[in-house]
């Protein structure tokens, strides 16, 4: 059965823990909807240790007779009988049942196993980093990974840059950019300013999140990787993926072809409740902390479940410090979605865009539907080529990286 975060405000009550921190009863009382999840219908009660969350599973009730609400959460420990009838409920379902999330939390089945924060740190920091390095462009550090040979830029293939989106981080790629090595690209994919493995500045310190600062970088950072001939763009996801399309029709010259892969392209293009909820005023600072932010946001676009090692390492920055969570707050708090939406349907219509484009999409995309991809291309049917993708979701790269290997191979 699925349910959403806030579905159901009625629970069977069982044994549970003494408290919950008073901010996490705000946050779960005054949270937007999220997409929805599939629960388990058990739980065992355990210690939660998640950065700032410090809470114990309880039985609990919170009468706001200002407001007429009445929250009614009890944490299940036994499935009922009657599950059908009367699921039972696990109080961290916005985390999904992913064994590697839980363990982000300290849910462990045995709560005298649990570790803490810096024992989960030391078994994952090492992981993610396949093909990267760390490259000082324009006063701050930039991590990119690299495949392919740097003689390949002048052959056939030419250079590919692939640019993530929001929450997530370059990582994404790697599968992609192994195999287009091996066909003869060289491929270049930097995870943004505030995402992965790239500095996190102080907005107010040199950068302020905007997608003017944004550009500019980026353009930096093209010169000191000598990416200079007309190369191939690969495109995904919100927010800095947007900016990754709004430079592109910056500089269209620099672009021999261009692919996209479910990223917000009208107007019409729906935006998040991760987004939402970051530009609440106090609830955006509670909710950029969460460490299993990105990997949540990558599941609940998905129909898939990720490995535990791959959610490790889309965790990893967000649970080592608080910088990516502020670095995204304020990226968000700066991003006018439905105004960059709007552009880039106008930038690349007909009389505007004429270099290929190939819109890759992944048709299970729980945030934008498959109709986004159809409403661009009737905005340019002779430039652009729709290719859907089954079975993936908002992350193609990551849920069916074969397939979106073998469209690159074919339009590139």
């Amino acid at each position: 059965m699925y349910v959403g975060a806030r579905d159901q405000l009625s629970f069977t009550e069982t044994e549970a823990a003494k408290s919950i921190s008073w901010w996490y009863r705000v946050v779960m009382a005054f949270s937007l909807p999220s997409p929805p999840l599939k629960l388990p219908t058990s739980y065992s009660s355990s210690t939660v240790n998640n950065h700032t969350l410090a809470a114990s599973a309880s039985a609990t009730s919170i009468r706001n007779t200002r407001k007429g609400l009445l929250l009614r959460r009890t944490f299940v420990v036994k499935a009922s009988e009657k599950d059908d009838e009367n699921p039972s409920f696990n109080p961290f379902g916005f985390v999904t049942d992913n064994p590697s999330s839980r363990s982000a939390i300290q849910l462990p089945e045995n709560p005298a196993e649990a570790g803490n924060v810096g024992q989960m740190l030391y078994r994952i920091e090492d992981k993610g980093r396949e093909y990267g390095s760390y490259i000082k462009s324009g006063g701050f550090r930039w991590f990119v990974r690299e495949t392919g040979s740097s003689d390949a830029r002048l052959g056939p293939r030419g250079t590919v840059v692939f640019l993530h989106g929001a929450p997530t981080q370059s990582y994404s790629y790697r599968v992609v950019m192994s195999q287009l090595a091996e066909a003869g690209f060289h491929c270049f994919a930097p995870d943004w300013i505030g995402f992965g493995f790239s500095d996190k500045p102080q907005p107010g310190y040199g950068f302020d999140y905007t997608e003017k600062e944004y550009h500019e970088q980026l353009d930096k950072l093209f010169n000191v990787l000598e990416i200079k001939s007309p190369f191939s763009l690969v495109v995904q996801g919100f927010l800095v993926g947007s900016y990754g399309l709004t430079w592109a029709l910056k500089n269209p010259s620099r672009i021999s072809k261009l692919v996209i892969m479910n990223t917000p392209l009208t107007a019409s293009s729906p935006v998040p409740g991760l987004f939402q909820q970051l530009r609440i005023p106090l609830l955006g600072e509670f909710t950029c902390q969460n460490a299993i932010m990105a990997e949540r946001f990558i599941e609940a676009g998905s129909a898939y479940v990720l490995k535990v090692e791959k959610a490790d390492v889309y965790r990893l920055p967000y649970l080592k410090s608080s910088g990516p969570g502020f670095a995204l707050l304020e990226a968000t708090k700066r991003a006018n979605f439905k105004g960059t939406s709007g552009q880039i349907a106008d930038g690349f219509a007909s009389g505007r865009w004429d270099t290929p484009i190939l819109v890759a999409w992944g048709i299970s995309d729980k945030y934008l539907p498959q109709s986004i991809a159809e409403e661009f291309q009737k905005g340019n049917p002779s430039a652009v080529t729709v290719k859907l993708i089954e079975g993936a979701g908002h992350m193609p790269q990551e849920d069916w990286p074969e397939k979106v290997i073998d469209a690159l191979r074919y339009f590139l």
